[in-house]
């Protein structure tokens, strides 16, 4: 196997391990406090914070516009279809600015 596939493999473990454990330390508890639900509840909205962050500093306006308009469809459509939208939207401007 060359290194992309061993990295690319090691990468899906320790994806799937952190995954599993934290279900496992979870589920030992009978009930969980409720700020611990809420920040729980709040890690994809910062995980997408910090995914998009660097994109709307970085590139340029084609990025930022495809952006706000994925966070404004995802306000009230489905997470699939502001990402298809929002990716027509960023290669349709890319191609005009």
């Amino acid at each position: 196997m060359d290194d992309l596939t061993l990295l690319f493999i090691a990468c899906a473990a320790v994806t799937y391990a952190t995954r599993c454990g934290g279900h496992l330390i979870l589920s030992r508890f009978g009930t969980i406090h409720h700020r611990v639900s809420a920040a729980l509840d709040a890690v994809p909205t910062a995980v997408m914070a910090a995914l998009v962050a660097p994109s709307l500093v970085t590139h340029g306006p084609a990025e930022v516009l495809a952006i706000i308009v994925s966070g404004l469809i995802a306000l009230r459509a489905p997470l699939m279809f502001s990402v298809a939208v929002s990716t027509a939207v960023l290669v349709g401007l890319r191609a005009f600015i």
